[in-house]
């Protein structure tokens, strides 16, 4: 049912809500587009400045709560977040037009991530290192950074921002969380269960702003050190404006940005679980995940029938209302719908359009067989198998963020690789292969952080790193033990008891040995 009165969203900061804009931003259910969910309150740089420094003056108060204790916090985070798993997943699906289905896929991620790190305050290990010299003892300790700024993307609004925000919480961190503003609602939601959970004002403070007011914000706040910490997940440009920035103040921001993940298919292949795989990978969330299939790099002896194959299961997908049983719904603002519809303009003549009866938005004039609801609702969109593909084709090279994947093909693995490399991401991978062999001889050769084997190249779990290279980010990797690392920072401490000044690689025992002895 449609709200008659959108909500009054506005940042959060210690505690308290900020003023309301004169002119809020409209957010809107971008499968029922005249369904207004929210009105936002832009916060400006002073804000996200001032957010910055609440969360700074919170952190040496919050560090000093022991770890199983933030531990607690975090599991009290997870209890809650299942007691309200379907409104949350509601409110993303109304939000972003993501599908039930996905976006209680998405909560189940948050309530897993807090169920890992629910015990992770009891094992903050640090070691026990044995010394060169005696009466000396070596240890070390994991440190919070201090405070973290994280900036999410919202195509996935509220299972993201808890695999940066938990195990920044966890270990000691607080922070000042930007999401995407046209993701708000949920966001909102997020933020509410996570303030409920015993988090003491500042620990976790809220910043609705735009990108370029968030940056200026983020600038001020680096140069004046109330940033230690920078988590952004979002598009390579930006991670690479963030990248700068954060070298210029010696720091390492954690980047997980785009992705042009391949899939390559063997001349050994179960074809039938390719399709599935490729139709989940390339169209679920309509394209619109970083880990989204973008090449499909069929062998020669069976890339026509991979191809007619998965023509056909795209065409028979069900497309349309995210409340009902479909494959995907809309794009998820008119952003992105603007910017796919660039995209499509990339197809070339040398390309077999496949997959649906036209491109572009679905509507009354260019309709898609069997969409579930009106399409004149929402942001809709044909999918679109291009067959044809060519490595210097920008659709092959570069992030189509939106319901299109590009069929190439190769004649052995070796180029199979090279052509999966071609576009300089490195995020996500899989291969189809019934072959062992060559599961592992692709796994060695690909430059990708994550490689599925029979599975696609979308899809998570709490307790595996998650992460990408090159043009998908800067090394760093979410998820799992593995995160704490973005969090922390080792400190070592000696501490000699001898009584006097033992001098390092100088005062240690010299062992006498005959290494010139051998054997008659």
């Amino acid at each position: 049912m449609t709200q008659t009165t959108p909500d009054d969203l506005r940042s959060v900061i210690a505690g308290q809500r900020l003023d309301r804009a004169d002119k809020p931003l409209i957010s809107t259910n971008p499968s029922r587009t005249g369904d207004v969910l929210a009105e936002v309150s832009l916060a400006g740089r002073a804000e996200f400045t001032a957010a910055c420094r609440a969360a700074k003056e919170a952190q040496r108060a919050w560090a000093a709560v022991p770890a199983p204790i933030r531990g607690q916090v975090i599991g009290n985070i997870g209890d809650l977040v299942a007691a309200n798993k379907e409104a949350l997943a509601r409110a993303v699906t109304r939000d972003i037009g993501k599908t039930l289905g996905e976006a209680r896929g998405e909560v189940q991620e948050i309530i897993d991530t807090c169920e890992f790190f629910r015990g992770e305050g009891r094992r903050l290990y640090g070691q026990t290192v044995p010394s060169e010299m005696p009466d000396k003892q070596l240890f070390t300790f994991r440190n919070p950074l201090g405070t973290a700024a994280i900036i999410t993307a919202g195509n996935f609004p509220v299972a993201v921002p808890s695999w940066y925000i938990v195990p920044a919480l966890l270990t000691g961190n607080t922070v000042v969380w930007k999401p995407a503003e046209y993701a708000a609602s949920c966001s909102w939601a997020f933020y509410e269960l996570f303030s409920r959970a015993g988090l003491p004002e500042g620990v976790l403070n809220l910043v609705y702003a735009d990108g370029e007011e968030t940056f200026a914000g983020l600038e001020q706040a680096l140069g004046e050190g109330l940033v230690d910490k920078v988590g952004f997940t979002g598009s390579s440009a930006v991670g690479a404006r963030i990248g700068e920035l954060c070298g210029r103040h010696l720091q390492t921001p954690c980047l997980e940005l785009g992705g042009k993940n391949p899939m390559v298919v063997t001349e050994d292949a179960d074809l039938d679980l390719a399709v599935e795989g490729a139709l989940f990978s390339g169209f679920g969330t309509a394209g619109q995940r970083c880990t989204s299939l973008g090449n499909a790099i069929v062998h020669e002896s069976v890339h026509e029938a991979f191809l007619e194959r998965f023509a056909a299961a795209t065409a028979a997908a069900a497309v349309g209302d995210p409340t009902r049983d479909v494959l995907y719904g809309p794009m998820i603002s008119e952003r992105f719908a603007d910017r796919y519809e660039g995209y499509l303009d990339w197809i070339s003549g040398h390309h077999r359009v496949l997959g649906s009866t036209a491109t572009g938005r679905i509507t009354a004039a260019s309709p898609r067989a069997g969409f579930v609801g009106d399409p004149a609702d929402g942001l809709f969109y044909h999918p679109v198998i291009l067959a044809g593909v060519r490595p210097e084709d920008r659709v092959f090279t570069e992030e189509t963020f939106g319901p299109i994947v590009g069929v190439a093909s190769y004649r052995h693995l070796e180029e199979a690789v090279e052509l999966a490399d071609l576009p300089g991401y490195g995020l996500s991978c899989s291969i189809y292969t019934t072959d062992p062999k060559k599961a592992f001889a692709f796994r060695s050769g690909i430059g990708a952080g994550m490689v599925s084997v029979n599975n696609s190249t979308s899809g998570a779990e709490a307790h595996l790193p998650f992460g990408g290279n090159g043009r998908s980010g800067n090394g760093g990797r979410l998820s799992g033990m593995w995160v704490l690392d973005q969090f922390t920072r080792w400190q070592s401490m000696n501490w000699d008891y001898s009584g006097r000044l033992q001098k390092a690689q100088m005062d240690v025992v010299e062992i006498d040995a005959d290494l010139g002895f051998r054997l008659d």
